[in-house]
């Protein structure tokens, strides 16, 4: 198959579960956001910002140095078994440590009073690292289907749990005068709250541990100490790496309760944490691509052409999140109904969150130069960069202009990332990207994001239809440039 068509597909593959759960999710969010209040949301918003963090630390780079040895080990199997091994020890300690310390990191975090969420968030976690490996095996095997299958089932868990007791059983219980009633009072605790979105991600999170079991005690479990030695060594600095981005991904989430004055500092992480979903489909498309594109990079690394293959994706790749930018910000005028009436007075971050995110989207693409190479030390340098970027800004920031502090420090710590590790690639990796096409189509679709911003008229009717079609236009201008490499790459 072709390269590039091979990446399509699995791409779509791979994306699938995550694009319709993520969906799924964004139409969760009209649910959180009129149910409960912005100070609430809040703690659901930092909650996952901590987990992000944490997620990463305890799969240490394992995914990618699963692939990274696969290539180079004779006896697979040996590496896979060494990997699993390595994170169910990690994963177990976590867990028992932090159930056993509930109480006081609960105070820590200021979850005072709830020490029960950060144990549901210790079982989701260990779960969630443990079975990160046995998906990556499904990955590096190509087995995107039954991939997609196991994740399209935790997300229909997930989701089912929540709309069952946050939509269905909270409405019962509040009327008074349901058939439902003596059956909700059974299963429902009103007090719990936010708390059954948690319940519901543990739930989702067994169940997905579940059913990858085959993968699991299908290995011969046995570590080789060496082996592991030298698959610590090259993703130690993935970890590095992986800590710094998550730090420039959701730091903020962090920072904002800690540095706003306490009076509004949940409201105004509920209200950011809210609008940053708006963002969805730019962060679901990199995702879905990311699951592809690493194993086929590696595996695509020795063909004649590979150069020309990662340039070429790079174009497209490009192409697409610039639609997304555009659809996304063309249509805010009924977009923007997602998030209850108290949440959209933070729409202003929007667009900045789109562009940085597309611009993490061309960092990731341009990765590969130092994971081919095995430079990963470069990546955690690179990342760090951004973190201290992330970081100074944000502590600079928040104080004075509050989430929209955040929202450009995210943009300018993914631009910064993204100019650094091309002119590094350059020297270590070269790849001859068609820059001329690449910053043509990033500038048109900005370009013409402003000129809707400025051209507006009473009727929010003409306002659509007039964005609509410059997105139509800009559409036709990629079509009549790219149309007919298309046409003959997909032949």
């Amino acid at each position: 198959m072709n390269p590039l068509k091979k990446l399509a597909s699995q791409t779509a593959i791979y994306g699938l579960p995550t694009i319709v759960g993520r969906l799924l999710n964004y139409f969760l969010t009209p649910l959180y956001t009129y149910k409960f209040s912005t100070a609430e949301f809040g703690d659901v918003t930092s909650a996952y910002a901590y987990v992000s963090f944490l997620l990463v630390f305890l799969t240490y780079g394992m995914e990618t140095t699963l692939f990274r040895f696969s290539q180079s080990e004779i006896e697979k199997e040996k590496v896979y078994s060494t990997a699993l091994i390595s994170l169910f020890g990690s994963s177990l300690t976590f867990v028992i440590i932090t159930v056993f310390f509930a109480g006081n990191i609960a105070e820590t975090l200021k979850f005072s009073g709830h020490p029960e969420y950060i144990i549901y968030f210790a079982l989701i976690l260990g779960c969630d690292a443990f079975s990160a490996i046995p998906f990556a095996k499904l990955r590096q095997q190509n087995k995107a289907k039954r991939f997609a299958v196991i994740k399209s089932l935790n997300i229909a868990v997930n989701i089912g749990l929540n709309l069952f007791f946050i939509w269905f059983c909270k409405s019962v219980y509040e009327s008074q005068q349901s058939a439902f009633k003596p059956f909700v009072d059974m299963v429902y605790n009103p007090a719990i709250g936010i708390g059954y979105i948690f319940i519901s991600n543990l739930f989702a999170s067994v169940i997905t541990l579940l059913l990858l079991s085959p993968e699991i005690i299908s290995v011969k479990w046995k570590v080789d100490p060496e082996l592991w030695k030298r698959m610590m060594k090259y993703g130690l600095p993935l970890l590095v790496a992986g800590l710094a981005g998550m730090a420039n991904e959701t730091l903020d989430r962090v920072l904002i309760p800690l540095l706003l004055p306490e009076e509004i500092a949940k409201s105004q992480n509920g209200i950011y944490g809210a609008c940053y979903k708006i963002a969805i489909l730019m962060t679901i498309f990199i995702q879905a691509f990311r699951f592809a594109a690493e194993p086929f990079f590696f595996s695509h690394s020795k063909e004649k052409d590979s150069k020309k293959t990662y340039a070429d994706i790079m174009k497209y790749f490009v192409i697409i999140c610039s639609i997304i930018f555009l659809g996304t910000m063309m249509n805010m005028p009924w977009i923007q109904y997602f998030v209850g009436e108290k949440f959209r007075a933070g729409l202003g971050v929007v667009p900045i969150l789109l562009l940085a995110n597309l611009f993490l989207g061309i960092f990731i693409n341009q990765s590969i130069w130092y994971k081919l190479t095995g430079q990963t030390g470069y990546g955690a340098m690179l990342t760090i960069f951004g973190a201290v970027i992330t970081i100074s800004l944000n502590i600079y920031w928040i104080p004075r202009i509050g989430y929209m502090g955040s929202a450009w420090a995210t943009l300018i710590c993914y631009a910064s990332m993204m100019i650094v590790s091309y002119f590094w690639g350059n020297k270590h990796y070269p790849v001859n990207y068609d820059l001329k096409r690449i910053l043509g189509y990033l500038g048109l679709s900005v370009t013409l994001y402003f000129i809707s911003v400025l051209i507006k008229t009473e009727s929010a009717a003409i306002n659509l239809f007039l964005n609509n079609l410059m997105l139509l236009g800009f559409a036709g201008a990629v079509w009549k440039m790219e149309g007919k490499n298309l046409i003959k790459k997909a032949s």
